[in-house]
């Protein structure tokens, strides 16, 4: 199984910006998951000129994933880039899709224009995470 760092996950990344679909916004991300199998899935933001339609750049790795049979708790990475100059951390709604398919100590590889990069984990960037139905 290949091995990765946080470094050559953001590259990886970075490296999607350019597919990015984000003609209103001009605002592109991508984003890598690393599965527990080793295997990377990829994903950008795809716009739509009904900015409710668009969907993020990590939602579309983790519906990918799910498509390629993946199932939750099964990401041991993800990694975000965008062309900012501060850190590019999940939206909301994707906070809570990383809840329902990464475990808590999932680390989330953000990074900005200059290539620094910070570590979180999901639980860290969704402290009171909403994770069940149960009552």
């Amino acid at each position: 199984m290949a091995t990765y760092s946080k470094e050559s996950l953001i590259e990886r990344a970075r490296q999607l910006l350019p597919k990015a679909y984000a003609p209103y916004s001009h605002f592109p991300v991508g984003a890598v998951l690393l599965m527990d199998d080793g295997q990377i899935i990829e994903g950008v933001n795809v716009e739509n000129v009904s900015f409710g339609a668009t969907n993020c750049a990590e939602r579309t790795a983790i519906f990918t994933a799910v498509t390629q049979g993946y199932g939750p708790k099964s990401i041991q990475a993800i990694a975000v880039a965008g062309d900012t100059e501060d850190f590019l951390p999940p939206c909301c709604i994707c906070r809570q899709v990383l809840v329902e398919f990464c475990r808590p100590d999932v680390p989330v590889y953000l990074t900005r224009r200059d290539g620094q990069i910070y570590e979180t984990t999901v639980s860290q960037i969704v402290p009171l995470a909403f994770e069940s139905l149960k009552m």
